[in-house]
């Protein structure tokens, strides 16, 4: 009988697990369990259909041979990159399709969807990889493997969803078949293997199946929840917090850009960023100063406030500079700004109470990825969230243009599209 990886992942995506990202994301627990129930037949169902790229498997093995663990607790861009490249590879040009479709189907936002595929994506493929090297296959009989789950992935697909859709291939009946529920993800309990005994691995190691309870169990019982909820923190905590010492800003900071909107204004990866900043004290008209980084927005904008740029610009001239901020951040897909960006607020408020006559305006921009109505809205929210946190009757505008103005198309690598992600200010006149 024919292994189901599908269940055997699935087994180890505990309760704690889904509760941890449900919380972070800002999204309903059915709701994120029945994301992942979707992605996971989804992922291994694209595996099955490009089985035959040999790529695919020897990215597998690589990852099975690195020290997979160590890299995501470090914050290793090359696992990113290794799980982001994957996804690519298998899904192309039906990726934002396949996120959109998961996304309206569970109920949760694409941008919430767009993580969930990366956190199913990463535990699929370190599972895999393991299983690899564990059972030292080849290329062959992992594309055998593969292979045995195209009938499985099938009646999984929510509606909307189908090995033809997705391009996967299959059978005529693999196509047709109407499925309009996706089953319920197994999230409170092992999932029972039912096969008919251990197998033989290409080494003529006898192995016996994951979930087995027999012979003293499998070392996978306690690492793959341990990759598991490694990979929820690398993807979320990373993507949720910016790390800044804002009480010590005598000396070079580690800022770790996040979200989907990240206000790093240098153009850096949004997801495990760190930058080395060098530290500034800002003086203002009053004889003030403000704790603030060299090149940043105090820094900026109270140097162009004190010049003639400000004093002899037009309206229509203001319109073409805005300020990124640079140390201000959303916790993930919501309008809550951070504990850490109070810092920043809290310079600018001072700053506009120092040059009274000076008004803003506040913009919120994303990149072209996802769902447009849904990333106008958001930067919308934001942009509000913004005005109403700096509570100044300076603030005259708040507005979010979504992905209007961004450049980077939506194919493009997160890194590339991150110039497109920002929180800006302007003055106004």
């Amino acid at each position: 009988m024919a292994i189901n990886l599908i269940d055997l992942i699935k087994a180890q995506l505990s309760p704690e697990l889904v509760s941890q990202v449900s919380t972070h994301l800002g999204e309903n627990n059915s709701n994120v369990s029945n994301a992942i129930s979707a992605f996971l037949p989804a992922i291994v169902g694209g595996m099955a259909n490009n089985s035959g790229d040999v790529s695919i498997f020897n990215s597998l093995k690589n990852i099975a041979s690195s020290d997979f663990v160590s890299q995501m607790t470090s914050g290793s861009d090359s696992v990113a990159a290794t799980i982001k490249s994957l996804i690519s590879l298998i899904f192309g040009g039906k990726l934002d399709a396949l996120v959109n479709t998961v996304s309206n189907f569970a109920g949760v936002s694409p941008a919430s969807g767009n993580q969930l595929l990366d956190l199913v994506g990463g535990s699929t493929f370190g599972y895999l990889g393991k299983y690899i090297s564990d059972n030292n296959l080849d290329h062959t009989q992992f594309t055998n493997l593969l292979n045995d789950q195209k009938s499985i992935v099938s009646s999984l697909l929510p509606a909307g969803l189908s090995l033809a859709s997705l391009g996967f291939g299959g059978s005529a009946s693999d196509m047709s078949t109407p499925k309009v529920e996706v089953a319920q993800p197994i999230l409170n309990k092992e999932t029972e293997y039912k096969d008919s005994g251990p197998h033989v691995t290409k080494s003529g190691n006898m192995h016996t199946p994951p979930n087995d309870n027999g012979g003293g169990g499998s070392v996978l019982k306690w690492l793959l929840p341990l990759l598991l909820l490694l990979l929820a923190g690398w993807f979320l905590w990373k993507q949720c917090d910016k790390k800044t010492d804002n009480t010590a800003l005598t000396t070079n900071s580690t800022i770790q850009e996040t979200d989907t909107m990240s206000t790093n204004m240098n153009g850096d990866s949004a997801n495990v960023t760190t930058l080395q900043r060098e530290s500034v004290v800002v003086t203002l008209p009053s004889g003030k100063t403000l704790n603030a980084y060299k090149g940043g927005i105090e820094d900026q904008i109270v140097t162009f406030l004190k010049s003639d740029d400000y004093k002899n610009a037009t309206e229509d001239q203001l319109k073409e500079k805005w300020f990124n901020f640079d140390n201000l951040n959303f916790e993930f897909g919501t309008t809550k700004l951070t504990p850490e960006s109070q810092a920043q607020l809290d310079n600018l408020k001072a700053i506009l109470k120092e040059f009274p006559a000076a008004s803003i305006k506040i913009g919120a921009y994303t990149d072209k990825r996802g769902d447009e109505a849904v990333n106008l809205k958001l930067s919308k929210d934001r942009a509000a969230a913004i005005k109403t946190a700096l509570n100044s009757a300076q603030v005259k505008e708040a507005e979010g243009y979504g992905s209007q103005f961004a450049k980077v198309p939506a194919e493009a690598s997160d890194k590339e599209r991150e110039a497109d992600r920002k929180t800006a200010i302007r003055f106004v006149k």
